[in-house]
């Protein structure tokens, strides 16, 4: 006579874990890169349907409170996801990707979880290119807003340098309130240049322009995107985040403005 064949606990177990744990980390990852709140919620209900789960999930400016509920047996793991990574566009865009990839081919978790390391730990390429393009995209605008070339070329050299001292605060892990200040003031100094030594008939444009690519744009706006879909607390975080930024900046500026000698109005 057969005996019914028992189900594998031991491996619905240790596959429910790896969900759990593909879950947390591409939250920390989704949100540190700065993702906002609603594609956040949605990738996440995305994939943990896929394999066979529900989520709820509670986000706040740096940590992902996560619920997770197995269908079949209705056990419910909780974790906590932090913040990782930088703001990177490339990065969410991929990880958006997965979770399509996921949902649409219902691919193993341990090669979905394979995928999603090759994504986080695949270093930037080329980023001897980014400063000079920043730079460049930096003079652009002093010209939008009706500088002259010698303004042009002012603002780049500012921008090239306190894009370069912010790459290196960055690597150094410095408080990014202090690497805001720092760089701002450096790139004030510089644009303050051409007011100092009469380059070009349009100074203060290049004063005015040499900071513009401190803005925080991003957090900015994935705030007003989560106040629009009601993640309130985490929209008023990052609003109180861009606003800090911006004072700090605003500080550097007119630090490096009279420093220079460089009479504000």
């Amino acid at each position: 006579m057969k005996t019914a064949e028992q189900p594998d606990h031991t491996t619905t177990d240790h596959r429910t874990t790896m969900v759990r744990d593909l879950l947390t980390d591409y939250a920390g990852w989704l949100l540190g890169c700065g993702a906002t709140c609603i594609r956040l919620e949605k990738n996440l209900k995305r994939i943990a349907a896929a394999y066979g789960q529900d989520v709820e999930i509670t986000i706040s400016p740096h940590h992902v409170h996560i619920y997770i509920v197995d269908r079949n047996d209705r056990t419910v793991f909780t974790s906590i996801a932090t913040a990782k990574g930088a703001t990177s566009f490339d990065t969410i865009t991929r990880l958006s990707t997965l979770s399509w990839r996921i949902a649409d081919t219902g691919i193993d978790i341990r090669r979905a979880r394979r995928m999603f390391d090759i994504i986080v730990n695949d270093r930037p390429r080329h980023t001897w290119v980014v400063p000079p393009l920043v730079a460049l995209a930096n003079a652009s605008f002093c010209r939008l807003f009706g500088g002259d070339i010698q303004a042009m070329a002012v603002v780049f050299m500012a921008t090239l340098a306190g894009y370069n001292l912010k790459i290196w605060l960055t690597s150094m892990r410095a408080d990014l309130r202090l690497t805001f200040l720092l760089c701002s003031f450096a790139s004030a100094v510089i644009g303050a240049s051409s007011y100092l030594f009469n380059l070009g008939d349009t100074p203060q444009i290049a004063i005015g322009t040499s900071i513009l690519y401190l803005v925080p744009g991003v957090p900015f706006l994935n705030s007003f995107s989560d106040m629009l879909h009601r993640f309130y607390i985490c929209s008023f975080g990052r609003l109180m985040d861009a606003t800090v930024l911006t004072a700090c900046l605003s500080i550097g500026l007119c630090a490096g403005m009279i420093v220079m000698g460089v009479g504000m109005f």
